[in-house]
């Protein structure tokens, strides 16, 4: 075996695909004087360091567990004026994961308030923060199963692993004591130490009826709202607005 198919199976050993796929182009080059073997060498460490940067990013988006890809170039802030587009653009920013600030998007149904969490989450994980979408509805019931199977605290060291946690449609359903114990016990645990984003279509004065205690409501939302950003949204809904857009056009 010469030099050269020794150094193209080195390159697949090493998993160093981007530099092996262009190794020869740049041989070439060097060959023709058209470029130094520094320069040479450099530029393919750049595209590999390019590819595995490029590979990072998507997994962590993977791994988010988001229930859809959007980001917010594609929302439309026309169709909801009621929502600060210089606010949002800001937590785009997103400093506030950086400063374990919250924020809650409070409105009804099909506002808006998914997409916009969605595509924080994604801008957050292509930044390589560890981020992971949940339901209310599931994160409940993970930590139920959790705690029959006595690996609670577990369950919450990995959700507190997270960066940014965004826990969707709080408020569709009324909790029992053990749910809401449990919830506040997370939110605990990530006081002041990572970013949690909420969607709720409840207003915070009903959230004692959600959580049927009224001391550990006020615990709760005392320590979601200290550093927090509640960015209220009402308007039309986005859902309903593509239904009726379908039946106008199967009308036609």
């Amino acid at each position: 075996m010469n030099n050269y198919n020794a150094l193209i199976n080195n390159l697949e050993e090493l998993e160093l695909n981007r530099i092996k796929e262009n190794i020869d182009t740049y041989l070439d080059l060097i060959a023709d004087g058209s470029k130094t073997a520094v320069d040479a060498f450099y530029e393919l460490s750049e595209l590999e360091i390019r590819l595995r940067k490029e590979q990072a990013i998507t997994g962590c988006v993977k791994v988010a567990n988001f229930p859809f890809l959007k980001e917010m170039k594609d929302f439309n802030f026309g169709f909801q004026p009621s929502i600060d587009k210089a606010k949002i653009m800001d937590l785009m920013t997103l400093r506030f994961i950086d400063n374990a600030e919250n924020i809650i998007f409070c409105g009804t149904p099909g506002v808006g308030k998914t997409n916009i969490s969605v595509s924080i989450g994604i801008a957050a994980a292509k930044q390589r923060y560890c981020v992971y979408f949940i339901t209310f509805q599931d994160l409940i019931a993970q930590l139920k199963k959790a705690l029959t199977e006595n690996r609670l605290d577990a369950r919450i060291k990995w959700f507190c692993r997270y960066k940014l946690l965004i826990i969707d449609e709080l408020g569709y359903q009324r909790m029992d004591t053990d749910s809401a114990n449990l919830f506040f016990n997370l939110i605990s645990k990530r006081y002041e130490k990572s970013s949690t984003i909420i969607t709720t279509n409840s207003p915070f004065s009903k959230w004692a009826d959600i959580f049927k205690e009224p001391v550990l409501t006020n615990a709760l939302l005392d320590r979601l709202l200290h550093h927090c950003s509640v960015i209220n949204i009402n308007g039309p809904s986005y859902r309903l607005k593509d239904q009726l857009q379908h039946m106008s056009e199967d009308a036609s």
